[in-house]
């Protein structure tokens, strides 16, 4: 039996289910009369999301349909980081969502301050954008899940723990 046990704190998301979440949306908005003439596209890549329309309102509308579609797929809204709408070509409207992945350093060094402040007997270490979590007792590593979980309205980015050993 190992001396230490730990678990990795990670901010990621499915790629395939926001692959379907899209298009779903796309489907639906082709079919929703509000929507079917806006001319509405969505380009996904690995870290962003562009999404055009023909007006700012069917825009937001095309955003509701996703976000949506993405809860129902059980992805957090806190993966999407909405761009301001901007201007495109032919009178239409733009707007770039960047995909939030792994938890950046300044918001790793937040967590981990709040991690020890809390519970001396674990440390919390950085390792590129993953938090791991290590201490001796496994009820002490369960309470900073638990405390966590509880937090999770505080943290701008989905959190999962993974690798509990």
């Amino acid at each position: 039996m190992p001396s230490e046990n730990s678990f990795d704190i990670v901010s990621d998301f499915d790629q395939q289910e926001l692959v379907n979440a899209v298009d779903q949306t796309l489907r639906e908005v082709q079919t929703r009369y509000d929507l079917k003439d806006a001319g509405v596209t969505i380009t996904l890549s690995k870290t962003e999301l562009v999404i055009e329309a023909d007006s700012e309102l069917s825009l937001r509308s095309v955003r509701d349909v996703l976000e949506t579609k993405a809860l129902r797929r059980k992805l957090s809204l806190k993966i999407f980081d909405y761009g301001k709408p901007a201007d495109a070509s032919g009178g239409r409207v733009r707007q770039v969502v960047t995909l939030r992945r792994g938890i950046d350093s300044e918001l790793a060094k937040k967590l981990s301050k709040m991690i020890r402040d809390r519970f001396p007997k674990v440390q919390p270490r950085i390792q590129g954008d993953t938090l791991r979590v290590v201490g001796k007792s496994r009820d002490e590593l369960q309470a900073v899940i638990a405390f966590l979980r509880e937090r999770e309205g505080e943290i701008p980015v989905p959190l999962q723990m993974t690798n509990y050993r």
